[in-house]
């Protein structure tokens, strides 16, 4: 079997790792495979958004299944160009993924649909959006509608963080096109849980339910990052809770979608939070999220492979949910120096040679190989995932081997975890 990936980044280097094991005799592909992915995979030298150019390689190429990691392609229909030419690929098609790159279709069809989301209003003018800010107070939630790469929701404590990021985004356009409509909604207080959703459009399976930590700073502070780290599993994510997202949020989103001539086929990801008033949506996303793949897969005893691929060809799923190790993963990001603002690349990594074993598995992100050297080519650069019995066995030796991995500016949370370790620290006392 021939596979490729289209993308390069740490869910990339996760899904690689995962299907690899799914199927050791399969032959891999990859855009641009990243420092830690080379070695396992033959490079495609083609842009992920170059959706024609992909689709005629893998074509000319005898590819048997694509897997597509990242959002930009997806909305740039690359699903679309590649059923075209009948050969099979998993994600959604350019329509469907309108669910993670236009935030006002998704509120819109949640908003009609009925499922529970915070309350919000959708602007392009900056004057009504300032206006409607100063009438609702704060806290609140700013966000670009396209896609702005994990970075175009901002939390904002008062008023003026509130004006100051509608104004960058509606006067200033630092998210470009992104960011030319921003939904402005209630900020929602309580526990944040990333669920993922296979799903041929009708029936899904649900993976293993994880914890993202988007924020930069331990504690949960200073600006919000595409994640810093992630955990799974879940123990607040009880049987009943599962259910309850499976009726409230993952069934109607999927008929919601189908009514409206979109059918989901591939990954949809929901981004919940159990708040005061129940379950509700943050955001859909079309994709495995990262840095919780690096956490949920590692973890996952069921074939990755079989869920993909009977979507990919057209097949039906039987809903249910996914097998899974009792251990608890933990994967801690380790991030060059300025992240989430600017930051230097080209800086040389060391990874100890024992590092890496069953149960400690580097997954590189933003690294690139130049001859027997690793180097540091984007803002996250690696995720450390640490498997043991227990969140605190788990979470320490993650952060300990992120601490051995250097390279000139390298930083990382030491937290991540924290909630579930107090909730375990609790029931102890």
């Amino acid at each position: 079997m021939r596979i490729m990936i289209v993308g390069n980044g740490g869910r990339e280097h996760a899904l690689l790792w995962k299907l690899r094991r799914d199927a050791p005799a399969a032959s891999f592909f990859a855009t641009h495979p990243n420092g830690g992915m080379a070695s396992d995979c033959e490079n495609v030298e083609i842009e992920a958004t170059d959706v024609e150019t992909l689709s005629g390689w893998a074509a000319s190429n005898r590819i048997d299944l694509t897997v597509v990691g990242p959002e930009a392609p997806l909305a740039a229909g690359i699903v679309d160009h590649f059923e075209k030419i009948g050969l099979p690929i998993f994600g959604p098609h350019a329509n469907a993924a309108r669910i993670e790159s236009s935030k006002a279709y998704s509120k819109e069809l949640m908003q009609n649909a009925g499922i529970p989301t915070a309350e919000h209003r959708t602007f392009t003018d900056l004057p009504t959006a300032e206006a409607w800010i100063l009438r609702q107070g704060a806290p609140i939630v700013v966000k670009a509608s396209g896609l702005a790469a994990g970075k175009g929701a901002v939390v904002c404590m008062t008023e003026e963080e509130a004006l100051k990021a509608v104004r960058s985004m509606l006067g200033d356009f630092i998210f470009g096109e992104a960011g030319r409509e921003v939904v402005i909604e209630e900020f929602l207080e309580g526990e944040e849980l990333s669920v993922f959703a296979v799903t041929d459009g009708e029936h899904a399976v649900i993976l293993q339910p994880s914890q993202d930590h988007k924020r930069v700073g331990e504690g949960d502070t200073g600006p919000n990052t595409g994640g810093m780290g992630a955990y799974a599993p879940v123990s607040i994510v009880t049987p009943e809770l599962m259910a309850e997202a499976r009726s409230k949020v993952i069934q109607p989103t999927l008929h919601a979608l189908a009514e409206d001539g979109s059918p989901f086929r591939g990954l949809l990801y929901a981004g919940l939070i159990q708040s005061k008033s129940g379950l509700k949506v943050i955001e859909f996303n079309c994709r495995f999220g990262d840095p919780e793949t690096q956490a949920v897969l590692p973890l996952m005893q069921d074939s990755l492979l079989d869920l993909i691929a009977t979507v990919a060809e057209g097949g039906k799923l039987t809903p249910g949910v996914a097998s899974a190790r009792s251990d608890v993963a933990v994967a801690t990001v380790v991030a060059s120096g300025g992240y989430p603002g600017s930051y230097e690349k080209g800086k040389e990594i060391n990874i100890p040679i024992q590092l890496e074993s069953e149960n400690c598995i580097v997954f590189h992100a933003g690294t690139t190989r130049r001859e027997s050297r690793i180097l540091t080519s984007g803002g996250r650069v690696l995720a450390v995932t640490a498997l043991a019995p227990s969140i605190g066995q788990a979470a320490k030796a993650s952060a300990e081997a992120a601490g051995r991995i250097e390279f000139e500016g390298a930083f990382y949370r030491r937290d991540i975890g924290w909630r579930e370790r107090s909730r375990q620290d609790q029931k102890k006392s």
